[in-house]
């Protein structure tokens, strides 16, 4: 059963390292990618396995599992990032824009001291979701190489574009390709809602 895991744990690590040589081949030659920072994956990724506590708009706990069926947005930030001041408040704005029961914005503090982050949401707050990846592990995991790093996932999990830092104007990039995910056929795995969530919004009550 340990040569299994630790087989399954090496192919998993050989699959990340491979898409990350990709992206960075991608970045040098500039291939498939609308903007310096914006990158498509004509084959789409699995997302790695996350869980992290919730520190604003919610309580308890989320992880990847609780959003399959749902187009995510998943971005890893910190306060002393300085475009993160101009990208929270635009995926706020997207955040709004969408019906809840079909997309969300997740945000992932990599903050060591969680106070940080909160101060960071008092001068640019936001309504979706908020996490704490104190550890950094999750961003490891999802071999973030700046700040902000988002993960656009389709409704099975699979990570179909990749975003690296925010200007003035991403947001229309973003939004274009929210819309395409949406209009695609709707998986045949059903949304089960997590114990957080209620009516496509986090319930403060757990």
């Amino acid at each position: 059963m340990i040569n299994r895991h630790y087989a399954t744990k090496k192919r998993t690590n050989i699959l990340w390292y491979s898409f990350m040589l990709f992206l960075m081949f991608l970045f040098s030659m500039r291939a498939y990618s609308e903007r310096d920072s914006h990158i498509q994956l004509e084959n789409p990724v699995s997302q790695p396995t996350w869980k992290l506590p919730i520190i604003a708009n919610g309580t308890g706990k989320l992880s990847k599992d609780d959003f399959i069926g749902r187009v995510v947005y998943l971005d890893f930030w910190a306060s002393w990032c300085g475009p993160c001041r101009l990208s929270l408040p635009a995926l706020n704005n997207i955040f709004h824009e969408f019906n809840r029961e079909h997309f969300s914005v997740i945000a992932v503090s990599v903050d060591y001291v969680e106070e940080d982050a909160i101060d960071f949401l008092s001068r640019y707050p936001v309504d979706y979701p908020v996490l704490l990846d104190k550890t950094g592990d999750s961003a490891r995991d999802f071999s973030v190489a700046g700040m902000p790093s988002g993960y656009l996932i389709d409704q099975n999990g699979m990570i179909r574009a990749v975003h690296v830092g925010f200007r003035e104007g991403d947001e229309e990039i973003l939004r274009s390709n929210i819309t395409m995910l949406l209009e695609t056929p709707k998986t045949k795995a059903a949304f089960s809602q997590s114990p957080n969530i209620k009516n496509g919004a986090l319930d403060d009550n757990g």
